[in-house]
């Protein structure tokens, strides 16, 4: 498998594994993979891919859901805003727990705000106090879910499908355990 087919399939794989994780029964709508994927798919692969994941994952649960609307919009859209963000982020910052839990306690604020402060008042008619009062548990639970993901699934995906493995030293006679004359 080439490099680029290689990335292609990691990236499809990660795709399908965060929607099949969103289609179970019973869970949270707050605690999903999503960001925790997207900011090493961001980090490794780029800006675009992070874009693209986001995107994708969040058109995909809502068509074989049948829930598109105009909220898949919005959720898409500041998804597609991490994605963006991950790629630059993720450029100036190391690929470790403590990154991946800042960033996402701060892309979970940018990503409940948008969705949840401003998609009820403005499409919905839902008034600003209620949007804000209902916003603040589901903010919690899903820093929570999302800090949890990011410090454990984060750096999981970026060492076992994203990052590169090191080729393997081969010993041969003439580097096997050979002193070194200073």
């Amino acid at each position: 498998m080439t490099s680029g087919a290689n990335k292609a399939y990691k990236f499809f794989l990660l795709l399908v594994s965060c929607l099949l994780f969103r289609l179970l029964p019973f869970r949270a709508p707050n605690i999903e993979p999503i960001t925790a994927s997207l900011m090493p798919i961001s980090g490794a692969l780029g800006a675009l891919a992070g874009f693209s994941f986001a995107v994708l994952s969040v058109f995909m649960y809502d068509l074989i859901t049948g829930t598109l609307g105009v909220h898949t919009f919005f959720v898409a859209g500041a998804f597609a805003v991490l994605g963006i963000w991950g790629g630059r982020y993720f450029k100036e910052h190391k690929a470790d727990t403590v990154s991946y839990i800042r960033f996402a306690v701060w892309g979970t604020l940018f990503f409940d705000a948008v969705t949840g402060l401003i998609l009820g008042p403005v499409f919905y008619g839902q008034p600003f106090a209620v949007a804000l009062a209902g916003q603040i548990p589901f903010t919690m639970l899903h820093l929570l879910g999302n800090v949890v993901f990011a410090a454990t699934l984060s750096p999981l995906i970026y060492r076992l499908l994203i990052k590169k493995r090191k080729p393997d030293v081969k010993l041969s006679p003439t580097n096997a355990l050979s002193p070194k004359i200073i």
